[in-house]
C-alpha cells in the first residue's frame, strides 16, 4: 500500500489576517452574533500611506481587484478596444446577455472564438442569470464564467503583440510578465508572490497599500494614458465591469470619478479622482462585510456618493424578515 502524500508545511498566517482588527459586527436582535476582521489601507495622492487599519504592508492576493491594472497591461501590449469592451476586459461580469455578447465580439475582433478561451468553465455569477442558464439546460462554460472578458482581452492582446495565444496562461508568457511589471509599476513595489487564480490565470500578490496606490494612480491618470483610458472606460460603462445588480456597478455609477473593483475572498479596491486609493481585505474571505466596511471608510474620508444605501444594504434575516444587519465598527481606531 502506498503512503499518503505529505501535506505541505503550514506557513505563518499573515498579519493582515491574524492581527486584523474587527471592523464589522453581524447583529441579530440587538445581539452581536458574529464579527469580521479586516485590514484597510488608504493612500494619499502622492502614494504614501495616509491611514490604515491592520497590516497595510502585508502582501495579499487582490484576486479580481487586479483586473483594471491587468487591462492597463493589455493596452501596453498594443491592444485596442472600444471603451465598453475595455471595461469588460477589466470585469468580473455577472453573465448577463450583454456581457456574453461583448466577449464574443472581443474574440471575433481578434480572429478568435469561444474555443480559444482557457478560463475555468462555470455558470453565470448573477443568481438570476444562473437560474435562467440552468433552466435552459445549459452546462457550465468558459464564456459564462465571470472572468471571460479578461481572458478575451488577454487573448486579443496576444494577437496585437504577436505573441502565442495558446500559452497565454503560462506565468512566463510575455503577457503575464508584462502584467507582473505593470502591477509592480503602479503599486510602487515588486510583486510578492504569484499563484493560480480561480479562472486559471496567474494571480499576483502586492500589499494592500500597493493595491490602493495602484488604484489611486489609475483613477487620477491623464485621459490619454493607458491608465486613463481604463479609468474612463470603467466610469462610462460600470455595468460591463460588474452587472445590473452588483454593488461595484452602483458604487462607480453613484460616485463621481471613482474606479473600483471587487475581488474574490473579500477584497475591494477603489481609486478616487484626486489620486487617493483604498484597498481592503476581510480576513475570513466572506463577502457580506466587504461593501459595508468600504462604505464606512468612504464616509470617513468625506466622499460624496449616491451608492451608500446599496453598499450598506446587508440585512440579517430571521424567517425571511430583517431582524438585524451587518454594521461597520472600529474605524475610529485606525493609525495615521
Amino acid at each position: 500500500m502506498s503512503e499518503p502524500a505529505a501535506r505541505p508545511a503550514a506557513l505563518p498566517t499573515p498579519p493582515a489576517l491574524a492581527d486584523a482588527p474587527v471592523l464589522a459586527h453581524v447583529v441579530r436582535g440587538g445581539v452581536v452574533e458574529s464579527a469580521h476582521r479586516a485590514s484597510v489601507a488608504v493612500t494619499a495622492p502622492d502614494g504614501s500611506l495616509e491611514q490604515a487599519w491592520g497590516a497595510a504592508d502585508d502582501p495579499v492576493f487582490p484576486r479580481s481587484s487586479n483586473k483594471p491594472v491587468q487591462a492597463v497591461a493589455m493596452l501596453r501590449a498594443g491592444l485596442e478596444l472600444p471603451p465598453p469592451h475595455l471595461a469588460l476586459a477589466s470585469a468580473s461580469h455577472s453573465g448577463e446577455a450583454f456581457h456574453l455578447d461583448g466577449v464574443r465580439a472581443m474574440l471575433e475582433g481578434a480572429g478568435l472564438t469561444e474555443a480559444d478561451l482557457q478560463n475555468t468553465p462555470d455558470l453565470p455569477y448573477d443568481p438570476q442569470e444562473r437560474d435562467a442558464w440552468l433552466a435552459a439546460g445549459r452546462a457550465a462554460s468558459p464564456l459564462a464564467q465571470n472572468c471571460s472578458g479578461k481572458h478575451a482581452g488577454m487573448l486579443a492582446a496576444c494577437r496585437a503583440a504577436g505573441w502565442d495565444p495558446t500559452t497565454y496562461l503560462d506565468p512566463q508568457h510575455p503577457l503575464q510578465r508584462l502584467m507582473d511589471a505593470t502591477l509592480a509599476d503602479l503599486a510602487g513595489e515588486p510583486v510578492a508572490a504569484t499563484a493560480v487564480d480561480g479562472c486559471g490565470a496567474p494571480v499576483m500578490a502586492v500589499s494592500l497599500a500597493g493595491l490602493a496606490r495602484a488604484f489611486g494612480r489609475v483613477a487620477a491618470a491623464d485621459p490619454g494614458t493607458d491608465e486613463g483610458r481604463v479609468a474612463e472606460a470603467v466610469r462610462a460603462h460600470p455595468e460591463m465591469l460588474g452587472g445590473t445588480r452588483r454593488d461595484v456597478t452602483a458604487l462607480i455609477r453613484g460616485t463621481a470619478g471613482v474606479v473600483a473593483k471587487d475581488g474574490a475572498e473579500s477584497v475591494y479596491a477603489v481609486g478616487l479622482p484626486d489620486g487617493r486609493g483604498i484597498a481592503l481585505k476581510v480576513a475570513d474571505g466572506g463577502q457580506r462585510a466587504r461593501p459595508v466596511i468600504l462604505a464606512a471608510v468612504l464616509r470617513r474620508l468625506g466622499v460624496a456618493s449616491d451608492a451608500y444605501a446599496r453598499l450598506e444594504d446587508a440585512p440579517v434575516l430571521g424567517h425571511g424578515a430583517p431582524v438585524g444587519a451587518v454594521v461597520a465598527v472600529g474605524l475610529d481606531a485606525g493609525r495615521a
